[in-house]
């Protein structure tokens, strides 16, 4: 299955986050508010289907101009998102900051969740 782009750049939800809409709304806003640059990948258990009610919730920033430099604003959305109401732990990473083995896992099974236009 495909999943097509809404029209603020965002792709529909994926069944297999287990990110009720209330949050799943409060993340969008977070990244249209703090990284709006950036694609954000969702990845983990929350993908690949072997998550629980109180697993974190992975996300990995790309910057897609330059994959080897850092997200601008990525600390204020990575603080927004520990003090907001999402209820569970979202951990967020940098690609740049990550191993290339690292990358071919994440590649194996994400979900994008923004892309920027």
């Amino acid at each position: 299955m495909c999943w097509q782009p809404d029209y603020k750049g965002f792709l529909m939800q994926p069944p297999d986050l287990w990110l009720p809409e209330k949050y799943l709304g409060l993340l969008r806003e977070l990244i249209i508010q703090y990284v709006p640059q950036a694609e954000v990948w969702a990845y983990g258990s929350r993908v690949n289907g072997g998550a629980h009610e109180g697993s974190d919730l992975d996300l990995v920033l790309r910057n897609p101009a330059n994959l080897q430099e850092d997200v601008e604003g990525w600390m204020d959305f990575k603080e927004a998102l520990q003090a907001s109401i999402i209820p569970i732990i979202v951990d967020v990473h940098l690609w740049s900051h990550l191993p290339p083995a690292f990358h071919r896992n994440i590649e194996s099974g994400y979900k994008s969740l923004h892309h920027p236009r």
